[in-house]
């Protein structure tokens, strides 16, 4: 019986090369394919598994919050300041929670120093104007001054210790609602 002519260049490369493999390195290149087929064969039953869906957010708007004083509140989680909601949280579903918060003075160290964690996933805090002392958890005693910022991670423990009589504070939190837990002294 004749032999078949390869019927293209790459058919007659791989021809010619297993004329000149020796026999070991032919049970290599059979166990490369072995193994390169399974792994193809795995792929594609993995692929074949419906995707899980993933949760949807409802489409967030735009907020818009122009400062006024009367937007200033003192129903926030603390007596000795003024809030002032930027719409975030209505605005993202529930995703995020910002804040201007405005500590009324004179500071009153028996009042506001008290160890508390907040739980949850992201907290940043920037000084607006003023400055404010406090303490963090692994990081100790530090002054925040106008422009200074900071995060504070998830169920760290801090307090306020001091802050200037026109201290103001923007606040970022994610989610939008969460637990605030004081700590006995």
């Amino acid at each position: 019986m004749a032999k078949q002519k390869p019927t293209s260049r790459a058919a007659s490369r791989s021809a010619a090369l297993k004329k000149s493999q020796t026999p070991k390195a032919a049970a290599k290149s059979a166990a490369r394919k072995i193994i390169t087929s399974k792994a193809v064969t795995s792929k594609a039953v993995t692929a074949k598994a419906p995707p899980k869906p993933a949760a949807k957010r409802p489409k967030q708007r735009i907020a818009i919050s122009h400062h006024r004083e009367e937007d200033f509140k003192a129903d926030g989680l603390r007596t000795y300041a003024q809030y002032r909601d930027l719409g975030i949280a209505a605005a993202s579903h529930g995703l995020a929670h910002a804040q201007v918060i405005r500590l009324i003075g004179p500071c009153n160290p028996a009042e506001v120093s008290k160890l508390h964690f907040h739980d949850v996933e992201f907290q940043m805090v920037y000084v607006l104007k003023g400055w404010v002392k406090t303490y963090m958890e692994g990081q100790g005693e530090t002054m925040m001054k106008e422009g200074s910022a900071w995060t504070q991670p998830p169920r760290i423990k801090h307090l306020i210790l001091d802050y200037s009589d026109d201290v103001e504070l923007l606040e970022v939190i994610l989610p939008a609602e969460f637990k605030t837990v004081e700590l006995a002294s």
